[in-house]
This record gives C-alpha cells, sequence and structure tokens, in this order.
C-alpha cells in the first residue's frame, strides 16, 4: 500500500499573504504522467499579479491557492508510458493541453481550448509545493551541464524565443526593448541569438539596465530621466521596424506607438493589470502599425534549453537572489515591491 507523504507548499490565502501549509499527497492519474519532487521554482511576474491583486483579468483566485509555474525538478516515479525514469532531471514546460482542439491540431498548444496552466486559477495548482504531478510530455531532460535555476531560466527563455520568432524576421533590424524585467531581459537575449540588430532598451530601474547592457543591449535609458522617445528618435530619426513591450503599462504602450516607423510592428509581451489600455488611434492608423499580442510560449522550451545547455546565451545574470521554501513570503514582498534590485527571485526547495 502507497504511504502517503507530508508535502509542504507556499499558499496565497489572500491579498498580499501567503502561508506555507501542507498540501495534498499528489497521485498520478495516467500511465504517460511522472511524479516530480520539484528542486526550484522562479518568482514571475504573473504570479506577483495574483498576489497583489488576486487575479488577471478574469482569472480570479480563490483561496487558498498554490501559484508558481517557473520550475524544474527529479523525476521519482515514471509511469508504464513514459520515457522517462525515476531520477532524470527535468525542466518543465507548465502548458498541459488537450491535443485534440483545433488550436493543438493546428499547432497552437498555447491557446488550446481546454489548457490547464500550472499556477493558474480554475486550471492547475502551481509549482510551489514540494512534490507534483506533470505528462511526461511537459517534462524535458536537462543535461547534467544544466543547473536546476538554469533549466527553470528554460520558461522565460522559451517566452522571448516565442515572441521573437512571432514577429518573423528581426537580424538587421532597429528595435526597441522597453521594460526589463526577466521577460524584457529574455527578449533581448532571443533577438541576440537570432542575428544581428540594434536594440534600444529602457527601464525605470538602473540595477536592470546594468544587467541589460551586459546582455547586449545597444542603448538603454531610463524615462524618469530623460526623454527616452526623444533621444532614441534622435538616433534613429526614421522610427524603428519593432518594439517588444514588455511592462504592461499604459505609458510604455504610448512609447510604442511613438517609437515605431510607418508599418512597424507592436509586440505585446507585458500583461497589463488593468483589464483595458488605450491607443493613439489615429497616429496608429497613419502609420498603419501593427499590434502582435503574444500568449506564453508554443513549444519552445526544448530550444531554450539547447541554448543554455550549448551556452550561447547566458541566463545567470538574472537571477539576483535565492530563498528557501519557508522564505516565499519575504520573497514575494521583495519581489512585488521591485525591492532589493531583485531581477529574478529563485525558491529552493
Amino acid at each position: 500500500m502507497r504511504k502517503e507523504r507530508t508535502v509542504k507548499a507556499a499558499f496565497l490565502t489572500g491579498i498580499r499573504k501567503v502561508e506555507i501549509r501542507q498540501a495534498p499527497d499528489p497521485v498520478r492519474q495516467s500511465d504517460d504522467d511522472v511524479l516530480l519532487r520539484i528542486q526550484a521554482v522562479g518568482v514571475c511576474g504573473s504570479d506577483m499579479h495574483y498576489y497583489r491583486t488576486g487575479r488577471i483579468g478574469n482569472l480570479v483566485v480563490e483561496y487558498p491557492f498554490i501559484v508558481g509555474h517557473e520550475c524544474a525538478g527529479t523525476v521519482v516515479e515514471a509511469g508504464p508510458k513514459s520515457p522517462l525514469a525515476a531520477g532524470q532531471c527535468v525542466a518543465i514546460d507548465p502548458l498541459v493541453v488537450c491535443g485534440q482542439c483545433d488550436q493543438c491540431l493546428a499547432g497552437r498548444f498555447h491557446t488550446c481550448r481546454k489548457q490547464r496552466f500550472l499556477g493558474c486559477p480554475g486550471q492547475l495548482a502551481g509549482s510551489l509545493a514540494e512534490y507534483l504531478v506533470m505528462p511526461s510530455r511537459c517534462c524535458y531532460p536537462i543535461p547534467d551541464s544544466l543547473t536546476f535555476d538554469q533549466a527553470v531560466m528554460s520558461e522565460p527563455l522559451s517566452i522571448g524565443l516565442w515572441t521573437v520568432k512571432l514577429a518573423r524576421r528581426t537580424a538587421g533590424k532597429k528595435i526597441a526593448v522597453l521594460g526589463c524585467g526577466p521577460i524584457g531581459m529574455c527578449t533581448l537575449l532571443a533577438l541576440r541569438a537570432a542575428g544581428p540588430c540594434t536594440v534600444y532598451a529602457t527601464d525605470l530601474r538602473e540595477e536592470r539596465l546594468r544587467a541589460t547592457r551586459r546582455l547586449g543591449a545597444d542603448w538603454t535609458g531610463n524615462p524618469t530621466r530623460q526623454d527616452v522617445v526623444a533621444e532614441i528618435l534622435r538616433l534613429q530619426g526614421d522610427g524603428l521596424d519593432l518594439v517588444f513591450e514588455a511592462a504592461g503599462e499604459q505609458e510604455t504602450l504610448d512609447q510604442a506607438v511613438q517609437l515605431l516607423r510607418p508599418g512597424g510592428t507592436l509586440a505585446m509581451v507585458g500583461i497589463p493589470e488593468g483589464d483595458r489600455v488605450s491607443f493613439d488611434v489615429s497616429n496608429m492608423r497613419r502609420k498603419e502599425l501593427t499590434i502582435q499580442n503574444v500568449r506564453r510560449q508554443n513549444e519552445c522550451v526544448a530550444p531554450a534549453i539547447e541554448l543554455i545547455a550549448d551556452g550561447r546565451v547566458n541566463v545567470d545574470a538574472m537571477i539576483t537572489h535565492r530563498f528557501s521554501l519557508d522564505e516565499t513570503a519575504g520573497a514575494f514582498e521583495i519581489a512585488a515591491d521591485y525591492r532589493d534590485g531583485i531581477v529574478k527571485g529563485m525558491i529552493h526547495l
């Protein structure tokens, strides 16, 4: 008879409230499932939306709830139909898809009609727990050269890769990344991996701009200290080909419209906290701008792992803080308020 484990997890219990409690011991539901011992979880901006406001759009937290979706771990048990084996270390794609709807059949797994996502209210509990069950399809073996922290970073990097893939050809283009948190930085890394281009980057925090310069930005600016739109247009008088908005703020969306040349493209990577944003429609129409929304990632975790393992991108500089599971409440407070120069916080279980 299977002996039930004691499983600790970090639960959201209210707005800006986190408690460490005992969670149910997860059990494999299919022959393809694997039981994982979670080793590390990244603190993501979307987690902060749930922490600060209890919702993203119509996804509303019902307390108590476990968040977290950037994760890596070790296989403890593998079902008889799983290609994985106990002891393997894996990076995890947090998206579970049906594989049968029109979106999946069209290769658009990230917009699956019946998708379930880790740490998403009404879908799946998150990964801030000692044990987790996932389908084998979501688990990618990592080479011995990768740390668990690097494996976790394959998830945000995969979003950067998908974002750049949606933009199609970026080599030789004049580009801005507005908002240099982890997703903005991962977008920059994906751009650098895709080929030579000129990248202007902005953020409100100097420590993030310093890190962005180390990652390869050609120019950085802080909107609280200078008119970044005027400065960039002084250098690129005809405007930019592409702007990746990675802050989810009305101010940066407005800046993007001003910066783009006629025929340019705005890629919306950031997640606004509110339900609505607005645009200068007259300016957008005259320039005939294209808006590209970005929905997570689509089959880009494996390429992200390969880029990190081959040393073509360096994600280590983004990991600025490390915490234990018992320190999750403090980690969320620091991340929510952007304190102590945090870029990416990592929780070790």
